[in-house]
């Protein structure tokens, strides 16, 4: 595919975030088992927060979410829909560059969702991804299916494993392929 590492648009944010959304991909759901009050957690490639938002609410008064977008658009719509509630205190926004994430937070979660087939170099962003979350930490990949085939998804996971990571529940996902692995 020609645009394999095309970032998602800043004009499809809308189709991001929405009630229909909720109901394909229910973060409290998907996430719910994986992640608990007081945890740090890294939403990269966070788009206008449809996972953060969630997440910030799991995590509690105690927990931080790190949302990490390379499109300042993307950041700015979800610090729109944060501003003046108890979530801005949770949710910290950082704008990650094309090669790196580039901050030294210690997580215990770090979700990846739709987002590694639009990576230049997906070995070293695994590495990068290890080395952000915390002993026992754990990482959920999702690629969407009309994006990523299932053999790139494989690769996917094998180049994961071989950053370092196991793969402890392959959960189902409406239009995605998704891995739960732990460090």
């Amino acid at each position: 595919m020609k645009d394999k590492n095309r970032v998602c648009p800043l004009e499809r944010a809308g189709k991001l975030d929405g009630r229909m959304r909720n109901l394909l991909h229910n973060p409290k759901k998907m996430l719910g088992k994986y992640i608990m009050e007081g945890m740090t957690v890294i939403d990269y490639g966070c788009g206008p927060g449809f996972f953060s938002v969630a997440i910030a609410e799991i995590v509690g008064d105690r927990g931080k979410v790190l949302a990490v977008d390379l499109q300042q658009g993307m950041l700015d719509r979800l610090n729109d829909k944060i501003r003046g509630t108890p979530l801005e205190k949770r949710i910290e926004l950082h704008r990650c560059g094309k090669e790196s994430i580039g901050v030294r937070i210690r997580a215990d979660f770090l979700l990846a969702f739709y987002l590694l087939h639009e990576l230049p170099d997906q070995k070293k962003a695994l590495m990068e991804m290890k080395s952000l979350l915390r002993s026992e930490g754990l990482l959920y990949i999702a690629e969407p299916i009309f994006r990523v085939s299932k053999n790139e998804f494989r690769e996917t996971i094998e180049r994961a494993e071989g950053a370092g990571f196991r793969v402890i529940a392959r959960p189902w996902l409406f239009m995605g392929r998704a891995a739960v692995l732990k460090k």
